[in-house]
């Protein structure tokens, strides 16, 4: 809506002398939809949202404030401006119709200039906050985009360590996307997946391994069986990453940002295992954080599929076995459990972000 010409009003009134005057005051200046009971506006609104709701209080059946009531409980109607029309002259229906969330109230008999004027101020208001919000959620997108590209710049640096895993920020990412969104219903989890949480999780993923880059060539590398101590130092990629992320939010952020949280989360706790045989901390059970419990999940299958320096890549069922016998011992019960269920669709994303031909056989 960029013209106030364009805006939809809704009159709803059971007197048709009353919509006549309106329509009459109004019709040359803004497109007008009728409704004649609280029934009729409701269905009026839900065909054809207006702009703003010019609301008689009495009339028969439901009345302004029920069906205020109900505009305003619905997200999709909420931010309707509703105008009371009212013959009661008391202050205590006032307040009663602005604690509902009515923007003003008109007075019968009606003075046109007035109806006119208050109509245009409210229509005005509306479409300046309508363009502060797109603008709001235009700059929000941009810096959401900014995050986004610069984790995976990050990831992809880490990655460029070992050439044969190019697609593993894409699979895992895809993967933890797929396993949170399969979990928003799941009752252990029902207070922690939101689609925002989902989102922050999808775009913190590529962090995971960050740490990488403290690890020695020579040993990240390495075609053989690692030592001892060489299998130590890979563990510290986790205490890496982790200090990184927090220096960094350290420097440049003044309160604990989300993204932020489950980007050090899910980079320090991503190995720890169910029954605390995990590293760096040996956390278990709920002591993980859910973050860290979804991208082990993730990151282990697709290590498993994958091709590396010390193993070819395994076939989708093997992968598949070896994390369903990892229920309760490696992983979270409940996210084994809906990752069997989503194994097929496992196999879809790896197969296409496969880094090599033998990848895509096995997960034909």
């Amino acid at each position: 809506m960029t013209d106030i010409k364009d805006c939809i009003v809704l009159i709803v009134d059971d007197s048709s002398l009353n919509i006549d005057l309106l329509v009459a005051t109004l019709g040359t200046d803004f497109n007008i939809n009728i409704a004649m009971d609280g029934n009729a506006a409701l269905k009026s609104v839900a065909d054809d949202p207006p702009d703003l709701i010019l609301l008689d209080i009495l009339m028969p059946g439901m009345d302004g404030y029920g069906v205020c009531t109900k505009l305003k409980q619905s997200p999709a109607t909420a931010k309707i401006p509703i105008i009371f029309l009212t013959g009661l002259n008391d202050h205590q229906n006032e307040s009663r119709g602005l604690a509902l969330g009515a923007a003003d109230y008109i007075h019968k008999p009606f003075n046109p200039m007035l109806v006119k004027a208050r109509v245009k101020n409210h229509l005005a208001l509306k479409m300046h906050q309508d363009r502060l919000e797109n603008l709001v959620k235009k700059r929000t997108r941009q810096i959401e985009l900014t995050q986004e590209m610069a984790f995976k710049a990050i990831g992809t640096l880490v990655e460029c360590k070992d050439p044969e895993t190019g697609g593993h920020i894409r699979r895992t990412q895809n993967y933890v996307k797929l396993l949170a969104n399969s979990l928003k219903s799941h009752p252990a989890y029902a207070n922690f997946f939101t689609d925002e949480t989902v989102d922050l999780l999808y775009m913190s993923a590529p962090l995971h391994d960050i740490g990488k880059i403290g690890v020695p060539d020579v040993i990240l590398l390495k075609p053989t069986k690692l030592l001892k101590s060489e299998f130590e130092t890979i563990k510290r990629h986790t205490t890496y990453g982790y200090r990184a992320i927090l220096a960094s939010e350290r420097d440049y952020c003044e309160e604990n940002i989300n993204f932020m949280r489950f980007a050090k989360e899910l980079t320090r706790t991503h190995h720890e295992r169910w029954d605390g045989s995990g590293y760096p901390q040996g956390l278990k059970r709920e002591e993980i954080p859910i973050s860290g419990r979804l991208m082990a999940v993730a990151d282990v299958y697709d290590a498993l599929i994958s091709q590396r320096v010390y193993k070819p890549p395994f076939k989708h069922q093997k992968a598949v076995d070896i994390i369903h016998q990892g229920k309760g011992t490696h992983f979270d019960p409940h996210m084994v459990d809906a990752f069997m269920d989503l194994e097929d669709q496992f196999r879809q994303i790896g197969f296409r972000f496969a880094d090599c031909i033998e990848e895509k056989e096995n997960l034909a």
